[in-house]
């Protein structure tokens, strides 16, 4: 159900990659996307097919060499952009899209990761800024799943890799040499980032077997450990650790670092070579996110809290007067941010009412492509619901007029994810055929602390169910929802929690809509890429033959007889995340029921990257949808008691 998908960490199809449409600096592409302008198109076809661009990348000391993701040609692809020059060109070009790239430090080389129609296992790319002939990257890597690249400043490069037969590598490529392994582990574990002068690695690493929770070692370029960071005790407490990256300054080993020792996230600065720890007194009430100005004397801080975000700059030097200041930004969602040498900052902004921009602090427009604009949605309200874990919260968008509505329970990926005031097209789409659409941050979810994000465990899809279940009582009670007209949606693990729920809950859903699902979790597990093998491992404390019951009760597999409501399912066929023979097997137990489904299999991984692909998938879901539903019900207000 998400339509701006990109693959994430896990059962993810991330909803907001970098897409935007402002600015004034035109994009010059070959090639336009279909028409948008004339009455006969809606304007829900409208919001897909307005070219978008992502937050320009920039390379470190070149700066004005640029990298951003557009789908100004009908599929979201790299594009390189000399800002000197104004020059601007289409680097990839493949049937499936591409977004996976990024740009040597002297800006000289374009890399990006080649896959299989969506299969994301492959081999990395390069390409000459100025353009030319695509090369291997890596010549001597043989194809996996990408697992982290971090490029110095001498040309080499280290790179991570994952296969289910080795596991977790890392190898260090230099210019003229074969690759050297330097990392090697059957957990989960990836590039974190090169220090500025090359001579310091730093890794995620899950050696200890919680997946949800990395440990950070340091490393040289030989592979010897320079010092090790590991908050989980050895895998005995819930605490994790990201690599935020290296001081942008020649001979400054200092690491930022993300920490959960409060409850939250939020960053702290770690020497590895005298083993100092520098706290950060960043007193925000939600989960925060840092990066390095240039000069390495302040921190670009992202602040997300109750589904908003927002900029501060946190200053190092110790100069007088408060270290924490406020970046001004709009309210709504910030996707992206990035200090430039000329202290000013770009961020990728939208509200679920506007659609994305790519702004500057400076006032100017970043990029401006061409074509129409899509137009405005409805803006979001925000509801808290008592649950059984604690208060819920949800976001809902609805048409005008009085309800109860039919409505649509949007259920977003991850599941280490959250749904915010972000604009996205899908939930515009249904809010336009006169739906309303609520989304929920369940148990699980990011943004609301570390303990709702743990509090996922064991009773896997079970727990985020019992949630959705207070949202949807809270919204038929409230009178927004019609009780005959729900329809339960989601896509990657909102599909699982789709499917799930119409076997668990099959008197509260009218119709179910699941795409690229969990279906038959034991076949999920035993086919899917290996990082998501220990990832749920760690979700459900062990292996189908080690926790058979656990497994048993968190596949909708289990429950499929049970199920009443029809059933939509659309699957990508490259599918290494959730993949198409345990969907396979869901669908045939329908058929043998004789139970009202129908199925889309589409060729690309785990979501699509063409606009006109996902156009088509949104359509077969709103007349799905619509054939299946009863017509308006009469509505009775509830007694006093239960109203909200």
């Amino acid at each position: 159900m998400t339509d701006e998908t990109t693959a994430g960490p896990d059962h993810s199809t991330e909803p907001n990659p970098p897409t935007t449409e402002a600015g004034r600096s035109s994009v010059t592409v070959s090639g336009q996307a279909a028409p948008i302008a004339g009455d006969a198109v809606p304007d829900w076809e409208k919001r897909f097919r307005a070219p978008r661009i992502g937050l320009p990348d920039w390379a470190e000391d070149a700066p004005d060499r640029s990298l951003f993701v557009s789908n100004a040609t009908g599929t979201f692809e790299l594009y390189a952009w000399d800002r000197a020059t104004g020059g601007q060109r289409q680097v990839t070009d493949r049937p499936n899209g591409t977004t996976d790239g990024t740009l040597s430090p002297d800006g000289e080389w374009i890399w990006w990761f080649s896959d299989t129609d969506g299969d994301e296992f492959g081999v990395w790319m390069r390409q000459p800024f100025a353009g030319g002939p695509d090369e291997p990257a890596t010549p001597g890597l043989d194809p996996s799943y990408p697992g982290g690249l971090a490029i110095g400043r001498d040309g080499t490069a280290v790179v991570g890799r994952s296969t289910d037969e080795d596991g977790s590598t890392v190898h260090l490529v230099r210019p003229g040499q074969p690759p050297v392994e330097i990392y090697r582990h059957r957990e989960s574990a990836g590039v974190g980032d090169l220090s500025h002068d090359g001579s310091l690695i730093a890794l995620e690493h899950t050696e200890h077997g919680d997946a949800m929770h990395s440990a950070i070692r340091v490393v040289r370029p030989d592979g010897s450990t320079v010092a090790e960071l590991d908050d989980t005790n050895g895998g005995t407490e819930e605490l994790g650790l990201s690599v935020m990256g290296f001081a942008p300054v020649d001979g400054d080993s200092r690491l930022l670092v993300g920490h959960q020792r409060r409850g939250r996230w939020e960053p702290m600065i770690w020497d590895p070579l005298t083993g100092v720890e520098t706290p950060l007194e960043i007193d925000l009430p939600g989960d925060v996110g840092a990066d390095w100005y240039p000069d390495g004397s302040a921190l670009l801080v992202e602040h997300e809290y109750q589904a908003r975000s927002e900029l501060w700059r946190f200053d190092l030097s110790g100069a007088a007067g408060p270290p924490l200041t406020r970046v001004e930004t709009p309210a709504g969602t910030v996707a992206g941010a990035t200090a430039r040498p000329d202290g000013t900052v770009e961020f990728l902004w939208s509200s679920a009412a506007q659609p994305p921009e790519v702004r500057s602090t400076s006032g100017k427009v970043v990029l401006d492509p061409p074509g129409a604009a899509a137009p405005a949605s409805v803006a979001v309200r925000d509801v808290w619901v008592e649950g059984p874990g604690g208060r819920i919260h949800a976001l809902v968008q609805q048409p005008s007029g009085d309800g109860p509505f039919p409505t649509v329970f949007d259920i977003h990926g991850g599941p280490t994810w959250h749904d915010s005031d972000a604009f996205a097209s899908s939930p515009a789409a249904w809010v336009d055929h006169g739906f309303a659409v609520v989304r929920v941050n369940y148990r699980g979810s990011t943004g609301y602390g570390r303990a709702w994000t743990d509090a996922l465990k064991h009773r896997v899809g079970l727990i985020e169910l019992e949630d959705i279940a207070a949202v949807r009582a809270w919204a038929v009670s409230s009178g927004l929802a019609d009780p005959e007209r729900l329809v339960l949606a989601g896509g990657s693990w909102g599909g699982y929690l789709t499917l799930l729920g119409l076997g668990t809950q099959p008197d509260a859903w009218a119709v179910g809509l699941a795409a690229v699902p969990v279906a038959d979790y034991v076949t999920a597990y035993n086919d899917e890429m290996e990082a998501l093998k220990a990832m749920d491992r760690t979700l459900l404390g062990g292996t189908p033959e080690e926790v058979p019951e656990r497994f048993e009760a968190s596949s909708p597999l289990t429950y499929v007889e049970a199920v009443r409501a029809p059933v939509y399912i659309s699957a990508g066929v490259n599918d290494p995340r959730c993949p198409i023979r345990q969907v396979e097997n869901y669908v045939k137990r329908l058929e043998q029921r004789g139970h009202p489904h129908e199925v889309y299999r589409y060729d690309a991984g785990h979501g699509s990257l063409v606009v006109e692909e996902r156009i088509k998938q949104v359509r077969l879901e709103l007349d799905f949808a619509q054939r299946h539903l009863k017509p308006k019900t009469e509505h009775h207000e509830p007694p006093a008691a239960q109203q909200p």
